[in-house]
This record gives C-alpha cells, sequence and structure tokens, in this order.
C-alpha cells in the first residue's frame, strides 16, 4: 500500500516527539532511527521542523488540545501527539486544515482518529492562535525567574545563521560578500536558509559555523602570540578554531573521537592546527603546562534552547544536578594542572544557575572580571565581573544563546 504524499514525513516526526518526551532522548539522537527510511530531502527536512516546533510550542498546543476536551487526554496518548502535530502545521506552517488532516489523521484508526478529527475541527473553526511568545513549563518559568518569559519570547522564531571568522581582519570584507551583519570583530550573521556549504568562503576555510556567544570564551583569552591553551572538552571544535586563529599553540582534549573527528575536518578544511587527544579529562594527565585553559563544560545546554527546543522538556533537576557534579570534577582538574600566573576561562551553554554562578564561587583561584570593552555592544558583565547571556539580550540583532562565562588567573 502506498503512504499518502507526506505521511512519512509525520510519521517520522511523531517518532521523534515520542524518543524525546518519553525516552529522553535529544532531536538529533531521535532522527537517527526515526528519519532511516527517508530519503527525501524536503521531507527529512519537514520532519525535523515539524518536531523542532512542537517542542518549542509543546505548553501552548497542550492547552489549546485541553481546551477542547471534555477530559484531558494522558500526555502520553497518540491522539494528543498527532494533535500537537496537526495545530503545528496549521499555526506555524500556515498549512490549510484540510491538508493537515489529510496528512495527519492516518497517524491513527477508530475512535481515536475520530477524536483527533472532531478536537481540530473544533480549534480551526474557533481561529484559535498562539501567543507572540512560547509559554514556558512551570518548571522552567521557576528555574529561570524573571528572565523566563523574556527568554521564551526569544524562541519564537528559529535563530539566524553566525559565522566565526579566521581572519578578522577580514570582516568587512565578508560582511559584504555573504551580505551579513557584524555584531564584533570576527563574526558575521546571516539569515537562515542558505545550505552552509554553498555560502562563499567555506571551500576555503575563511570561516566555520558558531553562535555569537560561544565565540565569546575564547575571545576572553586574547591573542596567544605562540602561548600554549588546553581546549578541555574541545569538540565539536569551534573553540579550538578560535584559538589557533588567534596565534596559541592548541592542545585539544575529548573524550569522543566521533565528534573530534568534526574538529579534524575543520582544521582541514581551515588550514589550522591543533593537537587532538582523544582521552577522558577525569582520568587523563598532561605531560606539559599550559599558559591557560579553556573548559568548556559538558552542560544540560538549556542555553541552545533557541536550535534544540527539546532542552525544554528533557531537562529537569536530575539532569542538572548530574552535569553540576561533572563540572566540579573537571573543574578541580583544570585547576590543579595550572602553573602560577596562567588564566583559566569556565563556561557552559546553560541557562542554569547551578552550572554557572554555583560553580564560579567555588573555583580557588583568584578572579580576573570580565570587562565592558571585551565584549560586543550590548552585552555586559554582571557585578561578579562574570558573564551572563541568554537568548532574550541582542533582541533587535537576532538574539545569541545563553552561556556563563568566567575568568581567573592562579
Amino acid at each position: 500500500m502506498v503512504d499518502t504524499p507526506g505521511l512519512p514525513a509525520r510519521r517520522a516526526a511523531l517518532r521523534m516527539m515520542d524518543a524525546v518526551l518519553h525516552r529522553g532522548e535529544t532531536l538529533e539522537q531521535a532522527e537517527r532511527g526515526a528519519l532511516r527510511s527517508i530519503n527525501g530531502p524536503a521531507d527529512r527536512a519537514l520532519a525535523r521542523a515539524i518536531a523542532a516546533e512542537v517542542m518549542r510550542w509543546l505548553v501552548d498546543l497542550d492547552a489549546m488540545i485541553d481546551s477542547a476536551t471534555k477530559k484531558r487526554l494522558p500526555d502520553d496518548a497518540k491522539p494528543r501527539s498527532v494533535l500537537r502535530l496537526m495545530l503545528v502545521q496549521w499555526l506555524r506552517f500556515d498549512t490549510p486544515p484540510h491538508a493537515v488532516i489529510a496528512t495527519a489523521l492516518p497517524l491513527l484508526t477508530g475512535g481515536p482518529r475520530r477524536l483527533a478529527h472532531g478536537v481540530f475541527s473544533t480549534l480551526s473553526k474557533r481561529e484559535v492562535t498562539l501567543p507572540e511568545g512560547p509559554t514556558p513549563s512551570d518548571a522552567v518559568a521557576m528555574r529561570w525567574g524573571d528572565r523566563a518569559q523574556d527568554i521564551m519570547a526569544a524562541l519564537a522564531v528559529p535563530p539566524p545563521l553566525d559565522l566565526a571568522l579566521r581572519d578578522h581582519a577580514e570582516t568587512e570584507k565578508w560582511a559584504g560578500e555573504l551580505g551579513g551583519e557584524s555584531l564584533a570583530p570576527g563574526h558575521i550573521r546571516l539569515p537562515r536558509g542558505t545550505p552552509v556549504d554553498q555560502l562563499p568562503g567555506f571551500e576555503e576555510g575563511a570561516w566555520w559555523v558558531q553562535d555569537l556567544a560561544a565565540t565569546l570564551p575564547a575571545r576572553l583569552l586574547g591573542a596567544g602570540e605562540g602561548r600554549r591553551v588546553l581546549d578541555l572538552c574541545a569538540a565539536p571544535g569551534g573553540k579550538t578554531l578560535q584559538l589557533a586563529a588567534a596565534g596559541w599553540t592548541v592542545t585539544a582534549l575529548d573524550i569522543s573521537e566521533r565528534r573530534l573527528e568534526r574538529l579534524r575536518n575543520n582544521l582541514e578544511r581551515t588550514g589550522l592546527a591543533a593537537e587532538i587527544i582523544t582521552a577522558d579529562a577525569l582520568t587523563w594527565q598532561p605531560a606539559k603546562q599550559f599558559d591557560a585553559i579553556l573548559l568548556d563544560a559538558p552542560c544540560t545546554a538549556t542555553g541552545t534552547c533557541r536550535r534544540h527546543p527539546d532542552v525544554l522538556h528533557r531537562i529537569g533537576q536530575r539532569q542538572i544536578h548530574e552535569m553540576a557534579e561533572l563540572q566540579q570534577k573537571l573543574l578541580a582538574r583544570a585547576v590543579s594542572w595550572l602553573p602560577e600566573g596562567s588564566t583559566l576561562v569556565y563556561a557552559v551553554c546553560s541557562l542554569e544557575e547551578e552550572e554557572g554562578e554555583g560553580q564560579a564561587t567555588n573555583v580557588p583561584l583568584r578572579q580576573k572580571p570580565v570587562t565592558q570593552d571585551e565584549l560586543p555592544t550590548g552585552l555586559h558583565p554582571d557585578s561578579n565581573g562574570w558573564l551572563r547571556t541568554d537568548p532574550a539580550m541582542l533582541p533587535d540583532a537576532g538574539g545569541l544563546d545563553g552561556f556563563f562565562i568566567g575568568r581567573w588567573v592562579k
């Protein structure tokens, strides 16, 4: 039997949603299995987009569904999942209701199918609309406090594309050639949509993809002038590339050989050099000393919620606590390896206080505060001399990821 056109993409999206919400997988992990049988790039992209938008707007979609049912559907009920998918297509992708029904209802049979059809018809007749920005879950609102609403509002539209340049002196040149804008030396921001490998400068290695916020930890180490730096937990390697381009002699260490392969490819493409070591930082011992260590520690990555909205629903206190324990151990290792006079930069792409400020207060080194003149216009260090970014910052320029960054000298 031949599937209805578009049905395989919807089925794959449903599987990805289930993997995130019921098994705690990331969307990237979920798509490996869900998209295995889909060959067409358009259908693969559609499945990813549907699943991501459901994650982004989940709280609001569920509120709509609940408003149209006499008895609340269980969270794991298949009709609820299919209705989420249907509403996203209608409200976010402007798919006509009749096309939504034709491509989604075949995912259900019997009574559940009639139920979903009735609920969707009710909501479409009401002409319901989504709010200007996604609503946070109660858990997210509690953790992010006063910033939660502003952060969620910044998630309404997927983020632009940021590029980091190999040569900061060529910022004006590449901004013109790529048709982008620069928010800092060595940074270019472009609208979403253009395949990265088709952009000018890709083949010659003039740049790599890296969110503006993710470039800030390496920027805070300044020019290397041949000095030695350890990029700890380095993969996928954007900061290694930055440090090498800034004149540091870089050792990049990560536990994942698969993720380090991406770094090797980018080093080859850009013509930059770094020593790469595959090892567990909790057991590895350096054979030499470093003038600086950059620890961009493993974390919950809630600061990347613009691009990875699944973190809004699969991260809770257990995951935050587990990451904080690992970060504490990695920080202790990094501090023990620093010789006198060397610098440590600690960073996480997390919005959770336990992973950022909570770790920084326990670093037994002399703080070297982040200063205003080191940051792009519109960003400011806090009263402690640390830097905290979140997606609601730089709203007129397209925002940026959430990071915590601290710097110390031994």
